[in-house]
């Protein structure tokens, strides 16, 4: 029998102040990349939770998601991996300065646009730009699309 397939599903955060995005710097096995605060999903939290707490971890900023940019499918082109991206868009409410970040993200960081587009070949994967280009166009939906149901 084949194992089941499953992608991985995860909550990014958009976040755009003064014209700049914020990313990540992270170590990868494909060495330094740029992502947004991005994470899996874990189990008992909701999408929401999940975005709030991978940009915590990430960055060590307090998120709060104001829309649902989009979810996104990839597939890694060398690595049988799907990922299911729930990308958020919010605000920045606060910072909490001693917090630890995750292994592997070496800084959170701010870019313009111009930056990121001029840094693909840097980019975690194409899900950053896709998310930035969606944003800037003006893409939001309803956080009240999501649904969490119990028992």
């Amino acid at each position: 029998m084949s194992e089941i397939w499953k992608p991985h599903v995860v909550a990014a955060a958009v976040v755009e102040r003064d014209g700049r995005f914020l990313l990540v710097e992270e170590q990868t096995d494909d060495g330094v990349r740029l992502n947004q605060p991005a994470g899996h999903w874990e189990e008992n939290e909701s999408l929401l939770q999940a975005v709030v707490r991978e940009t915590l971890e990430e960055t060590r900023f307090h998120f709060r998601p104001t829309a649902l940019l989009g979810v996104y499918r990839w597939a890694h082109p060398r690595k049988a991996i799907t990922y299911l991206r729930f990308a958020f868009v919010g605000e920045i409410t606060g910072e909490q300065a001693d917090a630890v970040l995750d292994a592997g993200i070496i800084r959170p960081l701010w870019l313009s646009v111009e930056e990121i587009r001029a840094c693909q070949g840097r980019h975690r994967s194409p899900l950053l730009l896709r998310c930035v280009e969606d944003y800037l166009a003006g893409q939001r939906h309803s956080l009240d699309l999501l649904h969490h149901l119990h028992g």
